[in-house]
C-alpha cells in the first residue's frame, strides 16, 4: 500500500537557520504532532548552512489539503512560531509523490 509523502525544501534567509531549527524542532513539530501529522524527517540539508528540509506522510492528496488547512489556520499555528519561521524562509519548493509504506518506515525509523 501506498501513501503520499510532501518534501518540501527550504532556502533559508542567510544566517537563520539555527532560530529556524530551535523553532521547528521546539514549537513547530510538537503541533504537527497535536495534529496527528505525520512527519517523517526535517532538519538541515547536507548540502548548504541555509538549507532545510520537511518531510511528512499522509494518506491521500485529500488529506493533505485538509490536514494542511486546519493546522495552518489553527490559533495554536496562527499565534505560536508561525512567524518565526515564515520570516525566515527565503524560498520553498513542494513536491508531493507516492512511497510504500516499507519505503516510508525505513525513512521514519532511519531519521529518528
Amino acid at each position: 500500500m501506498s501513501r503520499i509523502i510532501e518534501i518540501i525544501l527550504y532556502q533559508l534567509k542567510p544566517g537563520t537557520s539555527d532560530a529556524f531549527h530551535q523553532a521547528v524542532k521546539e514549537i513547530a513539530m510538537p503541533l504537527h504532532q497535536n495534529a496527528g501529522i505525520d512527519v517523517l524527517a526535517y532538519g538541515h540539508s547536507l548540502h548548504g548552512e541555509d538549507a532545510y528540509f520537511l518531510i511528512r506522510a499522509f494518506d491521500d492528496l485529500a488529506q493533505i489539503e485538509t490536514s494542511l488547512n486546519n493546522f495552518y489556520n489553527s490559533d495554536e499555528w496562527v499565534n505560536g512560531p508561525r512567524s518565526a519561521i515564515i520570516d525566515r524562509i527565503q524560498t520553498s519548493v513542494k513536491s508531493v509523490l507516492p512511497l510504500n509504506e516499507a519505503a516510508i518506515s525505513a525513512l521514519k525509523s532511519s531519521w529518528g
